[in-house]
């Protein structure tokens, strides 16, 4: 078991439950067939809550990034996280930790996104990591669950991560999709989502803003989740809790990366509510953080003064 830097109270700490060796890189022209050439690689930790981790580092929050890990990339994973000192504890397993890998096509400024499905966890391993967060949890502030399941791991597994935080009593938030969504029932705090999320949910198109709003309050209504921010890419953001519902307009931002985006605006949105900060600010905070990743090549993580220069832009939210 890796602990380094691990030590002390952690304002936020995160679940990567299939975490990655992102790997970026350029090229001219996509093509089939051919030979592509491409320009230097970047290599980063990658992963939803190990990105939620860094950029609340980045932040000023105290963080702990809680992960399993296996073989070479997922060594790699660690050297990086421990270079960027971002405190962590890693669950060692069996197989090899996956590959993520981002081709820039420069010629169109398009991007290519390779996401492999992960390696499987056995049964042990997967206690383990529940174990270990666990114990990281009962002096935490918030913990923010992130990322995809791994194959193998049931599509329950999230809704024994919120059974965990509702035991101690800590806030929980969770950024996810597919069965791990799929199948919360209870417990989430904040549930950040994409419209596309929100769709698997409700099983509706959702194709209007009423359509959204409507199905964010039937997760609230149902007891899923005490707040569901819907995040809506260059079109802002909703968020809605039992009483509210209100629209955020995003920063007029040049095309960027989009790696990560969602991440930084998880990890915003975590860090200013461990400030005590409002809902509706904590938000505001997300969208600049989010903005703010569009600047950073691959999946580097964002500038905290990009962030506070672009929250100064971002509106006050309506009231719907």
């Amino acid at each position: 078991m890796e602990t380094p830097a691990a030590t002390g109270r952690a304002q936020i700490v995160t679940l990567t439950m299939n975490p990655a060796l992102d790997i970026t890189t350029s090229v001219g022209v996509v093509r089939p067939t051919d030979k592509l050439r491409c320009s230097a690689t970047r290599y980063d930790p990658g992963g939803g809550g190990i990105n939620v981790a860094r950029i609340a580092r980045v932040l000023g929050a105290s963080v702990l990034a809680v992960f399993p890990a296996g073989g070479s990339h997922g060594g790699l994973v660690t050297s990086l996280l421990s270079d960027a000192e971002v405190p962590f504890v890693r669950i060692p397993i069996e197989a090899q930790t996956r590959e993520s890998f981002t081709v820039n096509e420069t010629s169109t400024g398009q991007q290519y996104r390779f996401v492999l499905p992960g390696p499987q966890l056995t049964v042990p391993e997967q206690e383990q990591c529940l174990d270990q967060l666990r114990v990281a949890a009962e002096t935490a502030g918030f913990v923010v669950a992130s990322g995809s399941l791994p194959p193998g791991v049931p599509a329950d597994y999230y809704q024994r991560v919120a059974d965990i935080c509702q035991q101690l009593g800590v806030p929980l938030i969770l950024d996810t999709s597919g069965g791990g969504l799929q199948h919360i029932s209870s417990g989430v705090f904040l549930l950040k989502a994409s419209v596309r999320e929100l769709r698997e949910c409700v099983g509706r198109r959702l194709a209007t803003e009423p359509e959204q709003f409507a199905a964010a309050h039937e997760l609230i209504d149902r007891g899923r989740a005490q707040v569901v921010v819907a995040s809506l890419g260059p079109y802002g953001a909703l968020l809605a809790t039992r009483h509210t519902s209100q629209r955020f307009s995003a920063v007029p931002m040049r095309s960027g990366s989009g790696v990560g985006a969602g991440d930084a605006m998880v990890a915003a949105i975590t860090v200013a509510l461990s400030r005590g900060w409002p809902l509706a600010k904590s938000v505001r905070l997300g969208i600049a953080a989010g903005s703010a990743k569009l600047m950073t090549p691959g999946t580097a993580v964002c500038e905290r003064a990009d962030v506070e220069r672009l929250f100064d832009l971002v509106a006050e939210p309506l009231d719907v």
